[in-house]
């Protein structure tokens, strides 16, 4: 085409000089006759082969021309036809009018003529009519990036399998960080000898080391309780199929050895670091062992986490040492404040009130001025006596505040104490934790995701049967220049007892020695049995849920309230709690609507079915053996086919996530 041009360019300056040599021999003509005749004749010779050379030029232009038009159509047809990428072109019915051969090839089919767009996917037609410009398509093991021209009704299908290929191995390639700790290790190895210490270790590390080389993990040990390992994505998702079974054979090392060992499992997983990944690690491990330990938490750079395992009941390993440090730290943050505002979770119950008036006791006796956060049209009727009898005791109830009323008391200096809840959306006044900047939290229920932001002191022991045991405990810590009054400890004992049901659930040495405490001081237990007293028309209707249960899974009883009838959460705790007397049930749930439109599940078990990790798949949460939910936008029967599907899951796939 270069040349072209070139010829062209010199052709037009040809005919310019011709013009030129006309115009001089035409002077020469005037002046000498002969030598303008032979000029003539050269310039006539000249012009000839011009003008036979521009012809030639001409003709070879016209063959360049032809030839290429020959070319370009011969590789457009090419291109369309042998070219490897897919080409459709599809009516106004989504039919496929034509398919050039590489589309042909992907197929079974002779055609793809007259077939739907869904044979290839079956919603590739409802994705074609959306705006998207783009989309991408699995077909017979390939991955293709799919280009639609709507108004050509055109689609183009770019061959990205390698890709995709490459893309899910650096997915599945990326390092994951995992810190297993030996839950109990300390604790079960004191008393024991050499001999016997060097067979444990012997045992759970073969076990560890099977499993690690099972699935190509990189593992070491760092100290007698803690090992690191490193694994990759692709790895880490054969573990979550597996449902992490290695908790399951280091469990089982209990029956052989007689040794309730257990052990938990941080993990890091995501785009970030390796200094970050060891961060989320840790705090995957510090969330499980918050939980009772015998666990695996994984948490992602996203703040995503998920839970597997936490089947067992967690052993007691709490200490007074610990009871007393914290006690001393919690005196020197109140001595600190301004004034300490006290409150439970809504809807308080026994332990609620009894623990924030342990509280409360031990702000007065360090010479501050302390109140309790109370919403009076929050009360349930398994509290009524109680708040009653408090009214009673007006140097008692002036502490006691409205939410409204407990944001005017906030300074620089205020100190905000949770009792018996950790989740931020639980407590009775949420906004008053924005406002606060020092925060303690002391509660009894396995750590939940959702955690209150940036405390200062943190007090939690899913060991322990109740938070008024907690807090019963801490007061022995406290300076004796405020005697416990006989309400305040009746009020921590009836805490302790409705959350043990009577000291037959989750009860522990420590819980005994609180009782015992507390009696000491004054604590009346005739009273303590008025306050649990039920009227006649709660106890009819606890029955009549209790008639509608139905046994599934041949352990576990599920009983619905009636629809278009609303039930207070102590009166399906209740029905839960007697449900779990019968005899072969071993977990039971009741559902029923509430007065605030949601569904409210109430869950129990005796620590062969964890109930909490069940309701946390509902958004829910609580303890092994005590747990809840509240369900909005939904129905007593939605959410029965819900549990039931967790259940199954729970009993034939072992999930705990």
């Amino acid at each position: 085409m270069q040349d072209y041009q070139r010829k062209r360019m010199l052709s037009s300056h040809l005919w310019v000089i011709y013009s030129l040599s006309v115009i001089l021999l035409g002077f020469i003509w005037f002046f000498h006759w002969t030598i303008g005749l032979m000029l003539t004749i050269v310039l006539a010779a000249s012009m000839y082969f011009s003008i036979y050379a521009e012809k030639k030029r001409q003709q070879d232009i016209e063959n360049y021309i032809t030839t290429l038009s020959h070319r370009v159509k011969r590789v457009g047809e090419e291109a369309l036809l042998e070219m490897p990428i897919g080409i459709i072109l599809f009516n106004e019915d989504y039919k496929i009018e034509w398919a050039n051969p590489y589309m042909n090839r992907l197929t079974e089919d002779d055609t793809l003529i007259g077939n739907s767009l869904n044979m290839l996917s079956d919603d590739l037609v409802s994705k074609v009519k959306e705006n998207d410009n783009e989309l991408w398509l699995d077909l017979e093991g390939y991955h293709f990036r799919v280009f639609i021209k709507k108004d050509e009704r055109l689609l183009y299908l770019s061959d990205r399998t390698v890709q995709s290929e490459i893309q899910s191995r650096y997915v599945n390639e990326k390092t994951v960080l995992a810190i297993i700790f030996l839950d109990n290790y300390e604790e079960i190895t004191q008393n024991m000898d050499d001999t016997l210490k060097s067979q444990l270790n012997s045992k759970v590390t073969s076990v560890l080391n099977n499993w690690s080389n099972d699935y190509g993990i990189y593992l070491k040990r760092t100290s007698q309780d803690r090992f690191v390992a490193v694994l990759t994505k692709e790895t880490l998702d054969q573990l979550e199929k597996s449902k992490f079974d290695i908790l399951d054979e280091v469990r089982e090392l209990n029956a052989e050895q007689n040794i309730p060992i257990t052990l938990s499992i941080g993990i890091g997983v995501g785009d970030s670091t390796l200094p970050d990944l060891g961060e989320m690690a840790q705090s995957s491990l510090d969330l499980g062992l918050g939980r009772g330990g015998d666990q695996v938490v994984i948490k992602d750079d996203a703040g995503k986490v998920r839970f597997y395992g936490g089947r067992t009941n967690p052993m007691e390993k709490r200490t007074r040492v610990r009871a007393r440090v914290i006690s001393h730290a919690l005196k020197d943050l109140v001595q600190g404040s301004d004034n300490v505002i006290i409150m439970g979770h809504k809807a308080p119950d026994m332990d609620s009130i009894g623990a924030a008036i342990g509280i409360l006791n031990i702000v007065k006796a360090n010479g501050v001025e302390g109140y309790i956060v109370l919403d009076p049209d929050d009360i349930d009727t398994g509290v009524y006596r109680l708040i009653e009898e408090l009214k009673e005791e007006e140097d008692l109830w002036q502490h006691f505040i409205e939410p409204e009323e407990s944001e005017a008391l906030v300074t620089s200096r205020s100190l905000a104490v949770v009792v018996d809840t950790h989740k931020p959306s639980m407590v009775a006044n949420e906004k008053l934790l924005n406002r606060v900047e020092y925060k303690v939290v002391i509660d009894h229920h396995r750590r939940a995701e959702e955690f209150i932001d940036n405390p200062t002191l943190v007090y939690m022991e899913p060991y322990a049967s109740s938070t008024a045991e907690l807090v019963t405990e801490l007061l022995e810590y406290q300076p004796n220049t405020l005697k416990l009054k006989m309400l305040e400890a009746t009020a921590l004992l009836a805490g302790i007892i409705v959350d043990t049901k009577s000291f037959t659930l989750r009860t522990g040495s420590r819980t005994f020695d609180a009782a015992s405490y507390l009696r000491s001081k004054g604590a009346d237990t005739v009273l303590v049995q008025r306050f649990m007293k039920e009227d006649l028309d709660i106890y009819i209707k606890r029955s009549k849920l209790i008639e509608r249960a139905r046994i599934y899974h041949d352990t576990v009883a599920i009983s619905k309230g009636e629809p278009g009838q609303s039930y207070g959460g102590v009166l399906i705790a209740q029905a839960a709690d007697t449900l779990l007397t019968m005899s072969g049930i071993n977990a039971s749930f009741v559902i029923s609507e509430r007065k605030d439109g949601r569904i409210g599940i109430s869950a129990r078990s005796l620590g062969d079915v964890n109930v909490q990790i069940i309701m946390e798949k509902m958004n829910g949460g609580g303890h092994l053996t005590n747990a809840a939910t509240q369900i909005e936008d939904t129905t007593i029967e939605d959410s029965e086919a819900l549990l039931k599907d967790i259940l199954e899951e729970y009993f034939t796939g072992g999930e705990t996530e």
